[in-house]
């Protein structure tokens, strides 16, 4: 039986018995406390926690799953992934544990031709809860499972919480006896992997309270509502029902394998180290297919982590197993035709799926070489000063400069016997994001402490956003933090965040700025806004200072907002939109948004790329931009559910989090998107879009940015003015200036050809005469000297190897000329085969030049480069070299 035919048949039977069928939510968890779902219930946990009412008292489902803790484990036991799919039936306040169990046992047994999956009864064994009295008889009396086949076992394994207080409640496991051939009879209590887990069934009746993990908690008495929360991992199941000894080989997986052999050369089953690395291919390519159908990106934070982690893991395993270019296209493909059957999206977006994944493995491949000889190279640094351990400073290298995730850094580090100094790697990662984050943390909570502004929702409420539709109001002051500290009043002078119950000034967020202007007190007293923020959801924080009189907590307001200043940044935010569906029309679905900044008379727009746009593609993209504004669309606002706006084909970000109602920008018949800010009335109001350029910020990431209206008009004229000064100068049309200034670049480029080859010219004609001066040091040709300033470190290497050259073969010979350039000393040393046979290495004689010199350097044996700070110290320089010739031979 196919996996999706597993799927279809797990939903169909829990539909037939009046469960309401809740499709897979999103891998990217909507849970501050997740970065991705990692079980079936996780989307369910309002409803278990009583903080949401379920919208039906029966609901099923089939979640798709992430868990990556154990990712060393991959590939080398028969049940480790990091994608799963976990089929769950869930009652809330509906039946309890006898119509969980009965309606498992019979989804279970009953045969295929009657819609169940036909497992064999006799090899089914059950775990309950010790002290479960209840589940245990139900089990034997009403479903007739034979006493010897039912164990109980403790809280350990059988009984569930989520870690902290709140519901809780025994559990009762159904294992599948796989055979003899999988170890020693006696049961789940005894053998795991013979009896393999396939549902859970946790059965939440009592509420815990505080404690340490899995068993050290009280239990603080009954829910008031009981509730049943099941699990069945498909993966597992399509294991046993295809006859195959291990998830890998079932069917969504074995043929990304078959694929990654036909890409190889390798044959599953010949070797176990290689049956290792296919299994980790095609568990981490399927993987990360899914994450990124989700609109997870690759990055070096959170869930992009995890995904670039993955993705690496598998390129690396491919290198190992023979693969020597691209391979990411044909396995990914793979994977979504063959997940596809379940989830019809990823073939819908396999073409934006697909960019990112090759753009990653493009990214990847580049460094991979370099970063793996950097990684040798630390290994053998590490093994000649007697370590087993490589150093942090060397890992956040491999991380920051070569792209190696120190997951990677980890795993091939042991590979070589070595460990890693973690600490001192997550210490230069802290440091760096510290730095990076300070500013934007202090931007949007200030120095408050966050509860300050829970507690005034907690008393007042959310702030009400009037500026949709006005530019100012009444209003009165609910909350007054004073250099962060909640204050009843505030004096002329002081620093202020004040929460109004209403509010003009929007607030900044997705990717508009925040309003500024004044509030006024009935008082007299007058409060300069420079900054809005909602640092907890709903409530607006007025950041600014008392200009005069007293601020107080209660007192009646009067807000007003720049209404010029949010003008300018309505047309800014309405032609992000523009600029968003155009790219979309002329790049495809892959330029989806990835943020934006909007801010009076200009705006960035941030979207997804793996490569630069061509400038004809971003001047096609400015022309429709302009010619929607001068068909003088209207804008317009509305609230709908996220159901229907989804069916307009509303444009929703990739990550953001949306309620049940949201609010839908639609401008004309040209673009239409989820949207919270502000924006004009008609495109006309927008008058002139002008695209400054675009560049990467980031792998996969480009940015455009532009200025917009007056903005725009004053760009264009100073542009004007270049122009017409250059005209002046080239004396020549518009037209032609182009092709006049790229004939004088040319010119100018063949000029200094010419003065570089006299220069080459002059400097090896000097190669004669060093060669005939050699000394003779213990019978070594030594040539030593400094050349004349302002030689290039490339004529110095071409005169080095040209003198090497004119002495004797069967002489050794040393040849370390010096030069300074640009104010730093520079020397390139060469040696000949006779004497490095006496021991003599350009390496080691570089090495010691440039310590002289205040600085460092290295190379083959044969050659060598280094350089320093310090001009003055050639002459020590090239007697410290003559001294080790000296000494070594």
């Amino acid at each position: 039986m196919e996996s999706a035919e597993i799927r279809r048949r797990w939903l169909s039977f829990f539909e037939e018995r009046g469960h309401t069928v809740v499709p897979s939510a999103s891998l990217i968890a909507d849970d501050p406390t997740l970065l991705l779902i990692n079980a079936g219930m996780v989307p369910f946990k309002p409803y278990f926690l009583g903080e949401t009412r379920p919208p039906a008292p029966r609901i099923t489902s089939v979640q798709k799953c992430v868990r990556t803790p154990d990712i060393e484990e991959v590939g080398k036991t028969t049940r480790h992934g990091t994608f799963f799919q976990m089929c769950g039936n869930f009652s809330f306040g509906d039946y309890f544990k006898e119509g969980a169990i009965t309606y498992a046992w019979e989804l279970l047994t009953s045969p295929q031709d009657k819609g169940g999956y036909g497992l064999d009864p006799e090899r089914l064994w059950i775990t309950v809860y010790k002290e479960d009295d209840e589940a245990e008889q139900i089990w034997r009396d009403v479903v007739g499972v034979p006493a010897e086949r039912i164990q109980r076992l403790g809280m350990g394994p059988n009984f569930w919480s989520m870690g902290v207080p709140g519901p809780c409640g025994p559990c009762s496991e159904i294992n599948y006896d796989r055979g003899p051939e999988f170890g020693e009879e006696g049961g789940p209590a005894v053998n795991d992997e013979r009896y393999v887990e396939i549902w859970n069934l946790v059965f939440m009746q009592y509420e815990r309270g505080a404690g340490e993990g899995k068993e050290d908690f009280p239990i603080l008495g009954d829910l008031p509502s009981k509730n049943i929360d099941t699990g069945l991992g498909l993966e597992r199941l399509a294991m046993i029902l295809q006859g195959v000894h291990n998830m890998y080989e079932t069917d969504t997986l074995r043929v990304v394998m078959d694929k990654a052999t036909e890409l190889t050369g390798v044959r599953y089953g010949a070797d176990h180290g290689t049956d290792v690395s296919l299994r980790v291919v095609a568990d981490h390519i399927r993987t990360s297919v899914m994450l990124i159908g989700d609109g997870v990106t690759p990055g070096n934070e959170g869930r992009g982590y995890v995904l670039r982690r993955i993705m690496r893991r598998a390129i690396r395993n491919m290198r190992l197993l023979g693969a020597t270019g691209p391979v990411v296209a044909e396995l990914a493909d793979t994977v979504i035709t063959t997940m596809g059957q379940q989830y019809p999206e990823l073939i819908t977006d396999r073409s934006r799926i697909e960019t990112v994944a090759l753009a990653e493995e493009a990214r990847f491949l580049k460094t991979l070489n370099a970063g793996t000889n950097v990684l040798d190279g630390a290994v053998s640094e590490a093994r000649d000063a007697g370590s087993t351990v490589l150093s942090g400073d060397k890992a956040f290298l491999l991380h920051d400069t070569w792209g190696f995730p120190i997951d990677l850094t980890l795993e091939m580090a042991a590979e070589q016997g070595l460990s890693v100094d973690e600490d001192g790697f997550r210490r230069l990662m802290k440091e760096q994001r510290d730095r990076a984050k300070a500013d934007a943390r202090a931007k949007k909570t200030g120095h408050a402490d966050l509860s300050a502004y829970r507690s005034v929702a907690d008393t007042s409420g959310s702030t009400e956003f009037t500026g949709y539709a006005a530019h100012e109001g009444e209003s009165t002051v609910v909350g007054l933090l004073v250099d962060g500290v909640p204050s009843p009043a505030a004096v002329e002078g002081d620093e202020v965040e004040v929460v109004l119950d209403r509010t003009p000034f929007y607030a900044e967020g997705g990717g508009q700025l925040a309003d500024q202007g004044r509030i006024r007190l009935d008082s007299g007293a007058v409060i300069e806004v420079r900054d809005v923020q909602q640092p907890v959801p709903g409530v607006s924080v007025h950041k600014g200072s008392v200009q005069v009189g007293e601020v107080t907590v209660g007192a009646s307001a009067y807000a007003s907002i720049d209404v010029r200043r949010r003008l300018a940044i309505a047309r800014a935010h309405s032609a992000t939109h523009l600029t968003h569906q155009a790219l979309r029309d002329a790049l495809g679905p892959t330029a989806a948004q990835a943020g934006s900044e909007n801010s009076p008379g200009r705006f960035r727009f941030d979207f997804g790329s793996p490569s630069a746009v061509p400038g004809t593609v971003l001047t096609d993209v400015e022309q429709k931009i302009n010619e929607v504004l001068a068909r003088e669309l209207d804008v317009q606002a509305e609230i709908m559910s996220i159901d229907e706006a989804k069916k307009q084909g509303a444009i929703a970000e990739f990550g953001e989090k949306y309620g049940e109602r949201v609010r839908v920008v639609t401008i004309g018949d040209f673009s239409k998107e989820l949207c919270g800010g502000t924006h004009v009335h008609n495109t006309a109001q927008l008058g002139l879009v002008k695209l400054l350029g675009e560049s990467s910020i980031g792998s996969g990431v480009r940015r455009i940015e532009a200025l917009v209206g007056v903005d725009a008009y004053h760009f264009l004229a100073r542009e004007h003015t270049v122009v017409a000064q250059l005209q002046e100068l080239l004396k020549g049309r518009p037209e032609e200036l182009p092709e006049k200034i790229s004939g004088m670049l040319a010119k100018l480029k063949d000029a200094e050809k010419e003065i570089e080859r006299f220069r080459a010219e002059k400097v090896l004609a000097a190669a004669a005469g060093l060669a005939e001066g050699a000394r003779d040091v213990r019978g070594v040709a030594l040539v030593t000297g400094q050349v004349p300033d302002g030689t290039t470190a490339d004529d110095l290497r071409k005169l080095v190897l040209d003198v090497r050259g004119r002495i004797p073969g069967d002489r050794p010979a040393v040849v370390a000329l010096f030069t300074v350039a640009n104010g730093r000393p520079l020397t390139v040393i060469a040696t000949n085969e006779a004497a490095r046979e006496r021991g003599l290495k350009a390496g080691d004689l570089v090495r010691t030049a440039a310590k002289t010199l205040g600085g460092g350097g290295g190379g083959k044996p044969d050659v060598a480069q280094g350089g320093g700070q310090n001009p003055d110290a050639v002459a020590d320089a090239v007697s410290a070299v003559e001294r080790l010739v000296a000494e070594t031979s």
